[in-house]
Order: C-alpha cells, then sequence, then structure tokens
C-alpha cells in the first residue's frame, strides 16, 4: 500500500508561502517551484539503495556509498510539470524524461490525453511522475495508467499542492503508489480548483491566461 507524505521543511513551506501569494509574478513563481521540486527531491528518493565501493582519497584508500544502478524517469504531467521536473532533475541528472499532456475538461473535469512520449526503457526504470496541483486527481491517475499499460512498475507522485479529494482518487485507482506533497489543502470549489490553493499552477508558471 503506498503512503502519503508530507514534506514540512521549513525552507518549503516559506517558499510555498511565496507561491500561494497571487502577487507573485511569473519568473519569480517559475524560480520557486523548481526550487521546491529539488528541496522535496530529498525525501522523494530517500529509499535509493545504495552500494559499498573503494575509492582513494587524496589521503587513503576508503569505503564510501553510492547508488545502487538505480535507473530513473521523472515524468512531467504538461505544461505545469515542466519546472518541477528540472528542479528534480538537477538532483538525478543522469535521469531520462518522458512527457504526458493531459487537460481538464472544464464542462466533465476528466482528463483528455493530447500527447504521450516516454523513455523506451520505462520497464527498467522507476518513474517520478511530476505535477505542482493534485485537484480531482484525474490527471495524475490518467497518467499513472498511461505508465503501467507500458510495463513501467515503479511510480511515485510529487505534487505541490495536494487537495484531499485528488489523495483520494490516486489512492482508490493506484494504491501502491507513493504521494508526496508539500501541503493538503481545505478541498476543491464547484470548478475542481484547490481552495486555498494557488490558483492555475500552468497560467502562473508561463503567464497566461
Amino acid at each position: 500500500m503506498g503512503s502519503v507524505h508530507l514534506i514540512d521543511h521549513p525552507l518549503i513551506q516559506h517558499k510555498l508561502s511565496i507561491i500561494r501569494d497571487v502577487g507573485t509574478g511569473p519568473k519569480e513563481f517559475r524560480e520557486l517551484v523548481e526550487e521546491i521540486a529539488t528541496l522535496m527531491a530529498y525525501e522523494v528518493t530517500r529509499d535509493f539503495p545504495l552500494e559499498e565501493v573503494e575509492i582513494q582519497t587524496p589521503i587513503a584508500t576508503a569505503k564510501a556509498k553510492v547508488i545502487s544502478g538505480k535507473k530513473i524517469a521523472i515524468v512531467p504531467i504538461l505544461r505545469a510539470g515542466l519546472v518541477m521536473a528540472d528542479g528534480i532533475m538537477i538532483l538525478i541528472p543522469a535521469a531520462k524524461m518522458g512527457h504526458i499532456g493531459l487537460y481538464r475538461d472544464p464542462n466533465t473535469l476528466r482528463p483528455v490525453e493530447y500527447y504521450c512520449k516516454l523513455p523506451v526503457d520505462i520497464q527498467d526504470r522507476d518513474m517520478i511522475v511530476v505535477d505542482p496541483m493534485l485537484a480531482t486527481g484525474g490527471s495524475a491517475s490518467a497518467a499513472i495508467d498511461f505508465l503501467k499499460k507500458r510495463g513501467t512498475k515503479g511510480i511515485k507522485l510529487v505534487c505541490l499542492i495536494a487537495a484531499p479529494e485528488g489523495i483520494n482518487r490516486v489512492q482508490q485507482d493506484h494504491p501502491e503508489v507513493d504521494i508526496f506533497v508539500a501541503a493538503i489543502d481545505e478541498r476543491l470549489d464547484s470548478h475542481g480548483y484547490i481552495i486555498p490553493g494557488l490558483g492555475d499552477a500552468g497560467d502562473r508558471l508561463f503567464g497566461t491566461k
């Protein structure tokens, strides 16, 4: 059974408060989202296996630990997940990146796929799916479905802000997936936006309406 991990480090919470503010412009918003994703990556990767190797320091030989052959792919849900993916790639530069394009139908609130491009060896990689907002959970659940149908098994979901409804949806559809969030907000409004949330993450990242 997957778990919900609330990452409440003070630096993350401080930066999260700034991006929630309606007065924060696109440039600062993008920079902070990338920084928060980088900080969250420390916890997301905490369970990476290690192996012991022997190295030569300037003084003597020593036993040291390195990550043990872990293959990772970062999969942002377009378009809002792109900046988060860049932040995580700072810590895991050897990871490959896939892309899943979804948009939410404004009437049904259901996800509609328009693009999917993944590494050819995804069956051999653990996948980290990233999207700033986990609202209804429909897009995240659909993205995880796409990955499962292509043979991947190890999947984590990383979001900045989640609504209880979105968490429940992902846990119901994909009970084995770990969910990492920086905040769990109150609820969704009638339009499927998180309250208090931060508005439309994609629009705020890229200065669109």
